[in-house]
């Protein structure tokens, strides 16, 4: 999914301690930690429901996910001694095989979009859906209309 992000940009939710976003497989989120952190002075610990994030001993965030994630294909660094990045890869919904859930927050009722930003994460997940199902089409550009907020969608004219 990374290249339609690179051309449509990333809807972010801003928290107190960096932000997360996602794609319709992954989930990223970014932590701002003082700079000359090493790596050794992180620990991310994540299991299929939980997360928890911290740094020089002291808990930065900790909760249940919002949704499932496969542990063993989720990854963190850190980059250039100042920011710790993680890499939650969603589970995929076992009756489609694919994944489709749009998170509303990060954690059970915490760190969560706002209705307009959530809008505009759904309104992306719907144009990256269309991407994978259509890979001859660029929908980098393209606009969904419609409230998520009211049940869905309305798909764009062509």
């Amino acid at each position: 999914m990374a290249h339609f992000d690179e051309h449509s940009g990333i809807i972010e939710v801003r928290t107190p301690w960096g932000h997360w976003w996602q794609t319709l497989e992954e989930v990223y989120i970014e932590v701002n930690v003082a700079e000359g952190t090493r790596g050794k002075e992180v620990k991310v610990i994540f299991t299929t429901r939980s997360l928890k994030c911290e740094v020089r001993g002291e808990v930065v965030f900790e909760g249940a996910l919002y949704g499932p994630v496969i542990a063993d294909d989720s990854t963190w660094t850190i980059e250039d001694r100042r920011l710790v990045r993680i890499m939650l890869a969603k589970c995929p919904n076992v009756k489609e095989s694919t994944v489709k859930t749009c998170w509303r927050s990060l954690l059970k009722d915490c760190y969560e979009a706002d209705p307009f930003t959530y809008d505009k994460m759904e309104q992306k997940l719907t144009l990256q859906r269309f991407q994978l199902e259509n890979p001859g089409m660029n929908f980098s550009n393209a606009k969904v209309t419609g409230n998520y907020q009211d049940g869905g969608p309305v798909l764009p004219d062509y």
